[in-house]
């Protein structure tokens, strides 16, 4: 179960990843003379915003996506050091995550935990509900079961994907991101459309992704740049499941 339910986490935290492929570049014919970012085009404000972001040393991540056709839900802060605390969401319920050290603590909730248990026996499933349902658990960060997850915790690993490219981003109006000033970036790649969104004061971040594509549309959006991240181990009893073998 551990193998499955990890897969299911890696495939929403993912999904956030891809919507940011293909920001940067430029397109010299949209520029502005005055105001924000004057005299840049769309694609050179992307490219500002690609690289002030993957220089942070830490972010906090929010993302509400659909993949393959199911809702996910995405509230993680992380940093390169690679700890990372939050929660991912999904139609088939919640697990908390914390990544601290060479350890990472898991907390599923009882729904996740009969999602993943639902081609198996009733009992075995209730046993297992009955088990870990809302009690925190803790494997090797290094082992096979979390690997993958404690990459993702990796602030580095997860920018990777801002690489430069070619862009068609334009210049819209500016506005607010939770109380941030921004500026409003479109970009149209076939049928799929994203919307930015950048930092006009102080460094030059990207504050948030929408994406309007028939694979995964959905919003992401990033705060907290360069803040404390608050993986710090549960207290009170965990269950080692390295030291059940499972």
């Amino acid at each position: 179960m551990r193998r499955t339910a990890l897969a299911a986490l890696c495939l929403a935290a993912t999904a956030t990843v891809s919507l940011t492929g293909c920001l940067p570049g430029e397109d010299k014919a949209d520029s502005e003379p005055k105001g924000p970012f004057a005299g840049l085009t769309g694609g050179e404000i992307a490219d500002r915003a690609v690289k002030a972001t993957s220089n942070t040393s830490s972010l906090r991540m929010k993302a509400d996506i659909e993949e393959d056709g199911v809702r996910m839900s995405l509230d993680m802060a992380l940093d390169k050091k690679g700890q990372c605390a939050g929660t991912i969401s999904e139609g088939q319920g919640k697990t908390d995550l914390i990544k601290t050290g060479d350890t990472l603590y898991l907390r599923y909730d009882e729904k996740f935990l009969r999602a993943q248990g639902k081609s198996d026996p009733k009992a075995e499933t209730d046993a297992v509900v009955e088990m870990l349902a809302g009690k925190w658990t803790k494997m090797a960060a290094t082992g096979s079961d979390a690997k993958e997850m404690a990459s993702f915790c990796d602030l580095d690993t997860t920018l990777s994907e801002f690489e430069d490219g070619s862009s068609n981003a334009t210049r819209g109006k500016t506005t607010t991101v939770d109380g941030t000033p921004a500026i409003v970036l479109r970009e149209k790649d076939g049928k799929d459309t994203y919307t930015l969104y950048v930092a006009t004061e102080g460094k030059p971040y990207l504050l948030k992704v929408v994406s309007k594509t028939a694979e995964d549309p959905g919003t992401v959006t990033y705060s907290d740049f360069d803040k404390p991240v608050p993986a710090e181990a549960p207290k009170g009893k965990v269950i080692d499941l390295d030291a059940l073998g499972g």
